[in-house]
């Protein structure tokens, strides 16, 4: 027989560990966007212990609403190369154009990262950054809720030798870090210069380029990369966004085998 006690127990007990192991990380990502849920999974892929925290209920970003929600989204042939190592099927469209279908990218993303090894924390926000040594170290979270609701709450805090700002447009881990350190960023300015409008070619490009360490112990990704270094937008189309997630993870599997 069932009983509701054991159901919460299990629920609590396994929690709480999976918590515990993610307050020493390699890398911790906040955002679970394409671009975040891409770097997760290489990264665990390669062995490394890393977490996902996303504040919302749901994972996958915009995915889930392919273009104007219309439940499709659009890659382009070097986008289609990640889909390919990740197993993904597509429907060609047009010469150098694939179609896939938005839930199913977006659920797939989520099941390959956890199957992978990415613990994804949901309903969890980042409050704030921890500052070792003049680096980003770690983050300091909450829930989801308390952010909502503006409680004063204290938060809890983890340690991670790298953290990932894949929060999309507004850039929110970036963006505490200069409203509350005023550190210099590697951009144009030496601050966030902001998201541009669209052109999706260029977009595109940006996306992957601007995809880098921004401060020491810092990278950015997907359309955070963008709003941090002043890209332009590309809407529905997300090749750009994949490359940027494996471009991250292998700099920071280098850059973490070398430390």
């Amino acid at each position: 027989m069932l009983n509701e006690v054991t159901i919460s127990r299990g629920i609590i007990q396994a929690y709480l560990q999976k918590l515990s192991n993610s307050l020493e990380l390699d890398v911790a990502i906040v955002g679970g966007g394409p671009s975040g849920l891409v770097a997760g999974t290489y990264l665990a892929m390669a062995g490394k212990n890393v977490a996902l925290f996303d504040r919302r209920l749901s994972i996958g970003g915009g995915v889930w609403g392919g273009g104007m929600m219309f439940n499709e989204v659009v890659v382009q042939e070097e986008g289609k190369t990640v889909l390919d190592e990740l197993g993904f099927q597509c429907q060609p469209f047009e010469p150098g154009y694939y179609t896939l279908d938005s839930v199913y990218l977006a659920s797939g993303l989520v099941h390959k990262a956890v199957c992978s090894g990415l613990k994804i924390f949901n309903l969890v926000s980042m409050e704030d950054v921890v500052i070792k040594n003049k680096r980003v170290a770690g983050l300091v979270i909450n829930w989801g809720a308390i952010e909502t609701l503006k409680w004063h709450v204290d938060p809890l805090t983890l340690h991670a030798s790298f953290v990932l700002d894949a929060t999309g447009h507004p850039a929110n881990v970036t963006e505490v870090l200069v409203r509350k350190m005023g550190v210099t960023l590697d951009t144009a300015t030496g601050g966030m210069v902001g998201e541009k409008s669209m052109d999706a070619e260029t977009a595109e490009m940006d996306t992957v380029n601007n995809s880098k360490e921004v401060h020491p112990g810092l990278f950015v990704s997907g359309m955070a990369a963008n709003a941090v270094c002043g890209g332009y937008r590309m809407g529905p189309v997300f090749g750009g966004m994949l490359l940027s997630g494996k471009k991250v993870a292998q700099a920071m599997i280098e850059q973490g085998n070398r430390m």
